[in-house]
């Protein structure tokens, strides 16, 4: 029986329990790359006030966020929990990065329902770990920076790839190699080992829009790089944070001049 891929994708959205979600993840993945499913690209998008979410963590602003000091068994499931709840926002970025753009070809569909699945792989790990430190998802507050980011971009699928993976998710390739560094002073060795892991799938997804913001650009005849200046000063103040891990973003896609560029100015982005 054949599928819409957008009504699957709504599917994993709207589900709260993350097991559910995962496992609605997989099955939508598993029918994509069965044939299973059709993309009706007539039907509209419903707005998503809010995707499906657990009770708990409770959500609050990242300045009341306790502080993540790997030093202590609390304080690394406090981060683990941090990264915990980054995975589950982007498995719900994943698929509404499917639901709410629907004029983009095949290979971009295929792209993000396999970053949906891995960040719901991601979640997993994460959680188990967690979970290995005595505590679950839900066990302390979060902040929901990465959706309000996605609500703010959902006017265009060009602005979300210009802002949802190439600056909040390229964020995460910066900070890895320092995170990891921590939980090995401390003894963490599996939590570190789950960081490579999570670091090589981000490298991957990272490129996906970067490759998709460029293929939008140019079907729009728009440069690049003035884009980009464009909706970082309309989005975020004209400013994104260093340092970079360049090796990860090279690989992910940014030029050299990119990041000489980003470099050279200390992370805030002026006229050219």
């Amino acid at each position: 029986m054949i599928q819409s891929i957008f009504d699957l994708a709504r599917g994993c959205l709207d589900a709260c329990d993350p097991d559910e979600k995962i496992a609605l993840t997989n099955a939508a993945s598993a029918a994509w790359q069965a044939g299973e499913c059709a993309l009706d690209a007539t039907v509209e998008a419903e707005p998503i006030p809010d995707p499906g979410r657990p009770a708990r963590p409770l959500l609050v602003r990242p300045r009341e966020l306790q502080q993540r000091k790997p030093t202590t068994v609390e304080g690394r499931a406090i981060l683990f929990h941090a990264l915990v709840h980054i995975e589950f926002n982007a498995i719900n970025l994943g698929w509404d990065a499917v639901y709410r753009f629907r004029d983009m070809p095949n290979d971009y569909y295929s792209d993000w329902i396999q970053i949906a699945f891995e960040e719901a792989y991601h979640f997993g790990l994460l959680r188990d770990h967690l979970r290995t430190l005595g505590y679950e998802y839900g066990d302390f507050p979060a902040h929901n920076g990465l959706w309000e980011m996605a609500e703010e971009t959902s006017y265009d699928v060009l602005a979300r790839m210009a802002l949802v993976p190439r600056c909040l998710e390229a964020r995460g390739l910066d900070v890895s190699p320092g995170i990891k560094a921590k939980l090995l002073k401390v003894g963490d060795s599996e939590g570190a080992a789950l960081l490579d892991i999570i670091l090589r799938d981000e490298i991957g997804h990272v490129g996906v829009g970067n490759r998709w913001f460029h293929y939008l650009c140019s079907e729009r005849a728009l440069d690049s790089e003035q884009q980009f200046d464009a909706l970082l000063e309309r989005h975020m103040k004209g400013q994104i944070r260093g340092p970079f891990h360049r090796e990860a973003r090279l690989e992910a896609g940014f030029t050299v001049e990119e990041l000489d560029y980003l470099e050279g100015v200390g992370g805030t982005l002026r006229p050219r």
